[in-house]
């Protein structure tokens, strides 16, 4: 450092605090030469990434205003902001900010350069009262390179004679250059002698410090509002050393704004173009299609083609810190999925072609996805959902029923299919987690989604001539089909009573066979405990999940046990707002924000989300009720901000002002949620179509038309049934090949069974059990030709009489005999 260096005092700064998760746009460059990505609220520029969506690189980039002796005015705090976008469907906006004194506006227009790892913002100050020389505009930036508020270094420099601010953590590094000259720059630790500090006590820029080393820090810069007619072009860039940021961000200006806007704009433009014009009705809010599909391609990553994270924003983010960003800047294989389905939804048959190739790519050898993962593939949190698993065969089957693949192109995707489907066999049915993230038992959701992928991979395997897989997947899917009821349905509760219904299906229900409700073994009702109570039993939660079943095409919307679980969910987790109904994750849901409206911390109480009330919007349209269906599109469309952004949660009790939380209005959760934005881009295409998009035709057919039932009941070590309804075979799995030593009357007739390979890496063996009398008892061990061992353990299952629920038993004789 030479002599003219002046450190900033203060170190390391304040705690690192995140900034508010209310984006009102999102956007980046389409082409692949731009690997920035900014987000906007309160108008002003909040994280912006770089190089993937996963890395945050600053807090919030804004301006303050000063008269010099006694006014200030921050645009993020005291402005009132109108956000526009002067093109349908590109994320290019123009901002309006309106002193709230009366005394300015401040106008910008915001894109990334198309060309270069740049973010542009045109700024126009205009005084409403006084004139320009009145007045003081400084820009002040924060950066949080690489997720991180700690830990960077901020310094005031120059590049080839013209002067910037910037700011570096590691490898990753900033440039904020502007077009007009600064009249003065300072780099600071924040709380302490960073340029808001000075400007709250001095009116004005009176520090020049012009390094601040290794701590939380912000760069302040004044700019010359005389020498440029009061408008000018912040540019900001990113780079691996001081000297390319730098190169790019006066690149950038030396191109000019208003080329990098038109290459910009014509882009998004050409792209929305080629989606197909799905009719919004008239109900539904203008042009809320086109931001959605733009939203989805927003959050794709350049560097991982077909990656796409959950969310451009850190829900609370306000009060969390470097190392409590949750998992929104993640790939979750399930949101992809669904997001996927969106871009299929709008004709993006390309886009959804990336995603599949991703998923293709980061697939573990055993089939599985992780339960969330870097954009690389490398798992973060360490759970398995076996929804996540299934889906993208789900993806594959609705890629090719939509064109997006020819059957040649089917046939790539096999082997990937053919992994999860074996992953899904071997594992299921028992959710390891289910969609919430909540713990392993029975979800009505995941099993929909787990018959309705192994019926779509039969139907994959036959068409790369894996007649016997296609068979034993189609078995496997009957056989969990016909267990739903058992395993999720439950009668008899007070809730039932209180709400005036037989049953209904519950969320999670315990794994444990002997104790789930079975009408067949008699329910012992558990006392239901009121919603928020987080010491709900499993066997009595309650969720829109539920719907699912008819989602994927596996109930009726008409079955008396779906209208009666309507009617139970209704009555706990529906709420009334301004924008119309919505409907809560389940009773007892933890995840948002105290009653107070204080931030969620690990407690809270969960709010609507609009997500389910697009579920809902589905589920009315199967059930014929077009016009219901209609009323929840305008709510979903209600529930997006003026952005046409819409939020994971949204505020459901009285306002509470002061924290910026409005009934029918965004909470602080994530905003924009991808999944969201896909499931109002289905919906709309469900009531183009008039019929459900993305319900797989497989489960439709045969459990609604044919009524197949399923000839089996099944054991497993990871599923141990207690009991077998009569007339059923009672069907062994197993991971390894095995002998199976077995007796149907207390051991006085032993038989032998050798079990048969699936192909998928399951061994089954079928035991003759059909022709065995109610409390008839089947026990058995097995032999390990592999290790020369014996269990040492002998199971028993014991026959019942037939529940009566669920489709008709029967069916078609098994494909694949292992009896013996």
């Amino acid at each position: 450092m030479d002599e003219q260096t002046r450190f900033a005092p203060g170190w390391p700064g304040g705690r690192p605090r995140w900034t508010s998760s209310a984006k009102s746009g999102v956007g980046t460059s389409l082409g692949p030469a731009s690997r920035v990505w900014f987000t906007i609220s309160h108008g002003i520029f909040n994280e912006i990434y770089h190089p993937d969506l996963d890395r945050a690189c600053i807090r919030d980039l804004g301006l303050i205003v000063t008269d010099g002796r006694q006014f200030l005015s921050e645009e993020k705090r005291h402005t009132h902001s109108e956000v526009t976008q002067p093109v349908d469907g590109v994320p290019a906006y123009h901002l309006v900010n309106r002193c709230a004194s009366g005394r300015y506006r401040v106008e910008k227009d915001i894109i990334a350069d198309p060309w270069l790892d740049v973010v542009l913002q045109r700024t126009r100050f205009v005084p409403t009262e006084g004139v320009v020389a009145d007045y003081h505009v400084y820009a002040l930036l924060a950066p949080h390179l690489a997720n991180h508020g700690a830990g960077n270094t901020a310094w005031v420099g120059e590049d080839q004679a013209m002067p910037m601010l910037f700011a570096q953590r590691g490898a990753f590094v900033l440039a904020l250059a502007s077009s007009a000259p600064w009249l003065k720059r300072s780099a600071g630790f924040v709380g302490v002698s960073d340029g808001w500090r000075d400007l709250t006590r001095h009116r004005e820029m009176t520090w020049d410090y012009t390094r601040a080393e290794n701590g939380n820090v912000a760069l302040c810069g004044e700019v010359d509002l005389e020498a440029c007619g009061s408008e000018f072009v912040l540019a900001l860039a990113f780079g691996r050393s001081p000297a390319e940021a730098a190169g790019r961000a006066s690149e950038s200006l030396q191109r000019g704004f208003d080329s990098s806007w038109d290459r910009y704009v014509s882009e998004w433009a050409d792209w929305q173009e080629s989606l197909v014009p799905v009719a919004e009705p008239a109900t539904a809010r203008r042009g809320l299609y086109r931001v959605s599909a733009a939203v989805l391609r927003t959050h794709e990553s350049k560097q991982f083609p077909g990656g796409m994270i959950a969310s451009l924003s850190i829900p609370w983010g306000f009060s969390k810190g470097d190392d409590d960003l949750g998992g929104y800047h993640l790939v979750w294989p399930r949101d992809l999925v669904e997001s996927a389905g969106g871009f299929l939804a709008a004709g993006a048959a390309e886009d959804a072609r990336r995603v599949l190739r991703y998923l293709e790519a980061t697939q573990e050898a055993d089939g599985h996805w992780p339960q969330n993962m870097w954009l690389s593939g490398a798992p973060y949190w360490q759970g398995i959902q076996m929804d996540e698993t299934a889906f993208p065969i789900l993806l594959v089957d609705l890629a090719r029923r939509e064109g997006a693949l020819d059957e040649e192109g089917a046939r790539e995707f096999w082997p990937m299919v053919r992994r999860s489907a074996g992953y899904v066999a071997r594992n299921g049915p028992v959710t390891q987690q289910d969609r919430w993230e909540e713990d392993p038992g029975y979800s009505p959701f995941t099993l929909a989604v787990e018959v309705a992928a192994l019926l779509a991979g039969a139907d994959l395997a036959e068409l790369n001539g894996e007649a016997a897989i296609a068979s034993y997947l189609r078995e496997t899917a009957d056989a969990w089909n016909a267990c739903i009821e058992r395993w999720t349905y439950v009668s008899g509760t007070d809730l039932s009573g209180e709400v005036g219904v037989r049953g209904y299906y519950v969320r999670i229900a315990p794994t444990d066979e002997a104790t789930a409700a079975s009408p067949a073994e008699g329910f012992v009702p558990i006392k239901n405990r009121p919603p928020g109570d987080s010491s709900m039993p499993a066997s009595q939660l309650v969720s829109p999940d539920a719907l699912a079943l008819v989602r994927f095409g596996l109930r009726a919307a008409d079955d008396p046990r779906i209208t009666d679980t309507v009617k139970v969910i209704d009555s706990l987790l529906k709420v009334e707002t301004p924008e119309g109904p919505l409907w809560h994750r389940y009773n007892g849901d933890g995840y948002g924000e105290h009653e107070d409206g204080s931030p969620f911390d690990g407690t809270g109480r969960g709010r609507g989300w609009p997500l389910l009330v697009g579920e809902r919007a589905h589920f009315e349209l199967a059930a014929g009720r077009r016009d219901d269906a209609e009323r929840l599109l305008k709510a979903m469309g209600g529930f997006a901000n003026a952005g046409g952004l819409i939020p994971e949660q949204v505020w459901d009790v009285a306002d509470i002002a002061g924290k910026e939380l409005y009934c029918g209005q965004p909470s602080g959760s994530a905003m924009p949620l991808v999944w969201a934005h896909a499931e109002y881009i289905k919906l709309l295409r469900s009531l183009d179509d008039g019929r459900i998009f993305d319900m797989p035709p497989q489960t439709k057919q045969r459990y609604q038309v044919e009524r197949v039932g399923s000839p089996h009941g099944i054991w497993r070590f990871n599923h141990k049934a207690r009991v077998l309804e009569v007339g059923k075979l009672l069907r062994l799995e197993l991971l390894m090949p095995t002998r199976v030593h077995w007796s149907d009357d207390g051991w006085q007739r032993v038989r032998d069974s050798e079990s048969i390979d699936t192909g998928i890496g399951v061994h089954l063996v079928d035991l003759p059990t059909r022709d065995l009398p109610v409390d008839a008892m089947v026990r058995f061990t097995f032999f390990w030709p592999g290790a020369e061992r014996w269990e040492g353990t002998d199971f028993e299952v014991r026959v019942v009489a037939a529940t009566g629920s669920g489709p008709i038993p029967g069916g078609a004789a098994s494909g694949v005999s292992a009896s013996k």
